[in-house]
């Protein structure tokens, strides 16, 4: 069956998914989630349209509120029975669009119902985790790492959310990952963390990767370690270049292999140490 595709653009406010126009076969249920219309939502489905109703792309409307941070009209299609999990030809799930609009409020809600915080990932997509790390909304990253996100998986182009957030420069995203436990020297074509910070000359999150035991001297496949990628004497350079001749200090040694021994439960196991307060925050890197 031949489909005639049109575009529809509405006066008063364009109805656009980023660069590409919604398609004709988007419904009035998938126009009043994405526009947050509330009253005229709730009418149509009184009147009995489908909330699981997919356009051509598999879009349904509860990935029309999530990218847009609808969360009454979240609740509404929720209440109504919309999946939770529904996921687009690209394998996206209403999680993922309201990680990468950065709804932190949409993401409570949505794993109020049960969302999955580990969906599949495909050639197309990636995880909620990435999505947010993708966006630098450290709150959703947060959200869904409470909920049992997992911190190493590897997305093909993009490799760990760890690698996102510090090749996006995420600072905030950074810390919350590596408190929780993420693998500060995993690797993606051979490059770490570190690399991504460098390439963006980050003394921050340098200097944070580090004190979590990031390796200065992780060579890529270009035989290239992190200082190779900064810019002569800025910062990022000089941060590098001193930890190359200035090794950690003993006490930094044993908090990085504590840590490491640990791995995610480091934080819920150093707070329940007998020892003071101060060692048990320098533990937690807090």
């Amino acid at each position: 069956m031949c489909l005639t595709l049109v575009m529809e653009v509405e006066a008063g406010r364009p109805y656009f998914f980023g660069d590409i126009g919604f398609w004709s076969e988007r419904t009035e249920v998938h126009r009043a989630a994405y526009q947050g219309q509330v009253s005229h939502l709730q009418s149509l489905i009184q009147s009995g349209a489908s909330v699981n109703i997919v356009a051509v792309d598999s879009i349904t409307p509860l990935h029309e509120a999530a990218i847009r941070g609808q969360v009454q009209c979240v609740r509404l299609l929720l209440d109504a029975g919309a999946q939770v999990d529904a996921r687009t030809v690209d394998g996206s799930t209403p999680l993922c669009e309201a990680c990468s609009a950065g709804s932190s409020e949409c993401v409570r809600l949505l794993l109020e119902y049960g969302a999955n915080v580990n969906t599949a990932l495909t050639s197309r997509t990636t995880s909620p985790l990435h999505e947010a790390c993708i966006g630098g909304n450290a709150e959703c990253v947060k959200l869904v790492i409470a909920n049992g996100a997992s911190l190493e998986t590897y997305d093909l182009y993009n490799g760990t959310p760890l690698h996102v957030a510090c090749a996006n420069q995420y600072l905030e995203c950074v810390k919350v990952l590596l408190n929780a436990g993420a693998n500060v020297n995993a690797v993606r074509l051979h490059e770490t963390a570190l690399h991504h910070a460098a390439k963006a000359n980050n003394a921050e999150i340098i200097k944070l990767l580090v004190e979590f035991g990031a390796n200065i001297y992780a060579k890529d496949r270009y035989e290239r370690k992190p200082v190779d990628y900064t810019r002569h004497d800025t910062p990022a350079a000089l941060c590098l270049q001193l930890y190359e001749s200035c090794p950690l200090t003993l006490q930094q040694l044993s908090r990085i292999t504590l840590r490491r021994v640990l791995g995610t439960r480091a934080l819920q196991a150093v707070t329940k140490l007998n020892l003071p307060n101060f060692i048990i925050c320098y533990l937690s890197y807090l």
